[in-house]
This record gives structure tokens, sequence and C-alpha cells, in this order.
């Protein structure tokens, strides 16, 4: 070939590469490409998302950079059909073509329903659908937190709905309602309101409602993201989900506590009609006051009554009256009759008592206390010399005791160090070191294992030989048994060094333990 085209240029492998690469960008330079999405299995760990796109009849790489995956609104997702806008290129490593993806789509309305219901099976498989974890709406909240666009018509007709029912006080938390970026800052809202601190410097709502107006299934697609999916189930305040009109039906509508055909119904969901309260207070208070007379003049009727079953005063006062007369006569005789009977006792006993008889008592009392005092000074001090004798026999006994602890403790400390010097003389001579030492070697092969037998010996086979003083490499020449002569001189490198073991000093497993003959 090279003799017929001598003129043919020539081209290194890069310079072939730079040259189809250039041709394919320059002719194709952004292409619309349809295809199912495969291989895609999530971000890369550089950010960056790689996957290829397919038909019944071919397949081409894909390539996501990481800041274009973050800014886009519809993310890859396995086997999902979609349209995709980028630059064709060449990556020369693989010989490859593959497009550098600027822009994904669904490709069509269908393949956005598929995968949201898709989506609602997977979410609703995790529970987060179920009616179990949906909370109840508060009565009439304080506060209200409201994620929708500040400049939009649906935060006007929140605020005019609650000012015409019962106006309570409102928290706004702007966020975008579509285009890129927009599921996250709802999620970050839902979120943020969730994490205000009770009693903090901006009160944390009672009630939570996401809004948006109506609009396509794709300017809708924000709130079926899984992100907003799940902040709006995390939630611990309750949520009312109110985006688009009624027919229109998100995800967020199945995680939240209460969906609202509209945003208007959503406020209407949130608080009651003050004139309907104040118009029932009134009537349930006309009605208390009602039952309340009714009960009073109830209540005086039966004491009415009451009071003409019961006998008059006079006649319930006239027996007692009659008793009162009858001990106010008696009272003066019993009187002079008690105390007659007192004076007489008092002369009785005053004939007994006479100066004399006290002072003999009081002499009696002072003899039997010096009595005692004599006793209680006695018994003082046959205690005290008691407790003393008790204090010197158990100091004479302590210090006995320490000193026949203290000959003891010499005695086992010896029995012990008696008992380890003949442990260590067993030990060295157990241990396979002595039979080194004796001029005996231990032959390892080059795993470290210990050979028993020129069976396990291959001519070549790189030996190591253990010494008592170190180790020796060696190669093994030709294979003898026990009745073979032996050479002249052994196969044995001219130069070698001793070897450390890993346990420390010598080739023992340690200075205080026994080693292995076999490793």
């Amino acid at each position: 070939m090279n003799e017929s085209q001598p003129n043919v240029a020539e081209f290194t492998v890069s310079e072939l590469s730079a040259a189809l690469k250039r041709t394919v960008e320059d002719n194709f330079g952004y292409v619309r490409v349809r295809g199912e999405i495969s291989g895609y299995k999530g971000p890369h760990g550089s950010g960056h998302v790689y996957f290829a796109l397919k038909d019944q009849a071919a397949k081409i790489d894909g390539v996501i950079w990481k800041g274009v995956f973050g800014r886009m609104r519809m993310k890859p997702e396995e086997g999902m059909e979609v349209i995709v806008t980028g630059k064709l290129t060449t990556y020369p490593n693989r010989s490859s073509y593959q497009i550098i993806v600027e822009t994904l789509e669904p490709a069509g309305l269908g393949a956005l329903m598929a995968l949201l219901e898709e989506r609602k099976r997977k979410l609703a498989a995790e529970g987060l659908f179920d009616e179990a974890r949906k909370q109840l709406l508060p009565f009439l909240p304080e506060v209200i937190g409201v994620v929708t666009s500040p400049t939009g018509a649906v935060i006007r007709d929140i605020l005019h709905r609650l000012a015409d029912r019962f106006p309570r006080h409102v928290i706004v938390w702007p966020v975008k309602v579509q285009g890129d970026g927009s599921a996250e800052q709802v999620a970050a809202a839902i979120r943020g309101f969730n994490a205000l601190p009770e009693g903090g410097r901006i009160r944390r709502p009672d009630l939570l409602i996401v809004a948006r107006g109506g609009g396509s299934l794709e300017d809708l697609w924000s709130f079926n993201e899984e992100i907003v999916v799940r902040a709006a189930a995390e939630s611990m305040i309750p949520l009312i989900s109110a985006v688009g009109h009624e027919t229109d039906v998100t995800l967020i509508d199945f995680a939240s506590d209460k969906r609202a055909p509209t945003p208007t119904a959503a406020a209407e969901m949130a608080v009651p009609v003050r004139a309907d309260l104040i118009a029932e207070l009134m009537s349930k208070a006309r009605r208390a006051l009602a039952c309340w007379q009714r009960a009073q003049d109830h209540r005086r009727t039966e004491l009415r009554a009451a009071a003409r079953a019961l006998p008059s005063a006079e006649e319930l006062l006239a027996i007692p009256r009659q008793r009162l007369d009858a001990c106010a006569e008696r009272l003066p005789r019993a009187l002079r009759a008690n105390a007659q009977i007192h004076h007489t006792q008092y002369s009785r006993i005053a004939g007994r008592l006479s100066p004399q008889l006290l002072r003999t008592q009081v002499e009696r009392r002072r003899v039997r206390l010096d009595a005692c005092t004599h006793r209680l000074g006695t018994a003082l001090r046959t205690y005290k010399e008691t407790q003393n004798t008790r204090i010197v026999r158990a100091r004479d006994r302590t210090a006995a005791l320490g000193e026949r602890s203290k000959r003891a403790a010499i005695a086992t400390i010896a029995t012990r160090m008696a008992r380890l010097d003949r442990s260590y003389q067993l030990l060295r001579a157990f241990s396979y070191q002595s039979v080194l030492e004796r001029g005996f070697a231990l032959v390892r092969d080059s795993g470290g294992h210990p050979l028993r037998s020129t069976t396990a010996v291959q001519p070549g086979m790189a030996l190591d030989i253990e010494f008592a003083d170190g180790c020796v490499g060696a190669t093994a020449q030709d294979i003898r048994s026990s009745g073979t002569p032996q050479p002249a001189e052994p196969s044995v490198p001219t130069s070698w060094k001793p070897r450390k073991s890993k346990g420390g000093s010598g080739s023992g497993s340690g200075t205080g333990g026994q080693g292995s003959l076999f490793g």
C-alpha cells in the first residue's frame, strides 16, 4: 500500500483524533436528539453526569457538566424518554463520539405523566402519602406562614381573603414558583419555617400554606419534585397545599395535611369567619343566660316549697327555751354546792401540810442526789480506765499483726521469685532458640513457612536459613535424600547479614515468651 501510494499524508494518532474532533464539531455544532436514557447512575464524584441515549437501533454517550446539571429543572432518570440539546464532540481516549448536553426536557406530555406516575408510586411506597401521617389543622392559628411568589396575585388573594374572614398575622417566605431552582427554594422555605424556634424573634407559624396560581403541567412541575414532597411530608407544622386550580393535581397535594383547590380556598380553610364566630358566641351567651335564669327560677320555687314544709321558729325553739330556763334555776344551787365541796377538800389537805414536813422531804431528796452524783463519778472513772486498757491492747495487737504481715509478704515474694526463675529455666529449655545455639538451623521458604522435608523443596527455590545469631538467604540447587553424600561446599551466597526478628532481638517471639521452632 505504501509503495502504490507514496504521497498519502502520514498522521499520528493524536493528529488524526484532533482532525476527527474538528470535523465532528464543525459539522454538528449544536444538535437536538431524542432518545431514552440508559446507564444513568446519578452524579459522579466530580459532580458530572454520564449516561447514554438510545433508540431501537443505536446508542450515543452523553455528558452533563456539573454546573449545567445544577441549573437543570428536570433531572435525568433511568428509562426516561427525553429531548436533549447540546454539542457533539469526540472523546479521543476511547475513540468514541459523545454529546455534551446543555438542556434536557421530557419527550412530550405523555413522558411527563409517566414520570409523574412513577414518582407517585415510589413516594407512596415509602409511606409519604399515608393518612396516618397527616395532622389536624388548628382552628384559629395566631401566625400563618405563606410560601409563594411575593409579586404574584396569589399572595394578594390570600391576604384579602384572610382580612375578610378573620385577620391574622401572616409571614411570607418569598420563593420562585417555577423555573430553575424553584423546587429547592420551596423546600428550603418549608424547612426554614419548621426550623424557627418557639418564642423567637420571628414567631414560628401555627399553619403553613404553599400556594401558586394555575398553569401547565410543566409550569407546576416544581411541586412534583421529590425534594418538595419530602419537605412537605417532614413538616411538623400543619401544611395546606394550594397549587394551581381545582383540576390541577401535584404530588405535594398528597404529602400535605390538607389540599385546597385554589389559594383563596386555602385561606378559607385556614381561618373561620369572625362574624359567624361572634354571632355564634352571642347566641351561645344568650342561651347560657336563659338557661341560668331558668335554673335560678327552678331553685327559687324549690326553696319556697321547702320553706312551707318546715315548722316555724317558735315551734323549733320552744323546747330548748324550756330546758334553758330549768338549767338557769338549778345553776346557783349547783355553784354553791361545788364551792362547799372544794373548800372542805382544801381544809383537809391544809391540815396535813407543815414547814417541818417540807424540810424533811427536801433533805431526803438532797441525800439521794449526793449519792447519785458520787456513783456517777465512780462509774465515769471506771469506764475511762477500761477504755484506756482496751486501746493499749488493740495497739499492741495491731503492731503484732503488722509485723506478721511484713514477714509473710517477704516470704511470699521470695517464693514467687523462685517459681519465676524455675519457669524461666524451663522456658529456655523448651525454646527452639536453645536448639539453634547448639548448632542447628531452621529452614523456611520465601513465604516464611518452615520446611520439614526435602520433598517440599524444589530446585532453584529461595530459602531462608535461620541460625542462632541471624538469617542467611540461599537457593536450592539439587535435592538429595539423607543417604546421599553431601557436597564439599554448600550453595550459600558469599555476602549475607543477620536479620533481626520482628519481635525484638534474637529469633524468639519475645524476651519473655517461648518461641516456636516452626514459626
